[in-house]
């Protein structure tokens, strides 16, 4: 058996250290596999919520902003045409903005469409 060292090891690296206790691996594994934990569900977790709080955001100022547009144009069609829509033909700016509201989401659509099958292509 060889002395000491300063560090508590046998300076003899022929003897085999002793294994460390039983609670000290338990303790290392348990850390082990928290730290696995955070790496692998709890950090990519983190991203997509911020993914899908950007996305949430966005549709709804982007929905605030159609709205808003619809009822100016709405309001424009009823007040600077005049005598145009007066009358029984009061529901035609209704008309005209449900039309141009149902181009702008089909449009939308075809142009979604046409990513999709460019992005499953490559």
């Amino acid at each position: 058996m060889g002395l000491p060292g300063g560090n508590g090891r046998v300076l003899n690296p022929s003897v085999a250290e002793r294994p460390p206790p039983i609670p000290q691996i338990v303790t290392e594994l348990w850390e082990l596999v928290v730290a696995y934990f955070k790496q692998e569900t709890t950090e990519p977790l983190k991203a997509i919520g911020r993914v899908v709080a950007f996305g949430v955001a966005g549709s709804l100022l982007l929905g605030f902003g159609v709205v808003f547009l619809t009822v100016g144009g709405l309001r424009v069609l009823q007040e600077e045409t005049g005598t145009t829509f007066i009358g029984n033909w009061s529901w035609v700016p209704y008309l005209i903005m449900t039309v141009l509201l149902a181009l702008g989401g089909a449009l939308t659509w075809k142009v979604g469409a046409r990513r999709k099958e460019k992005r499953e292509a490559a």
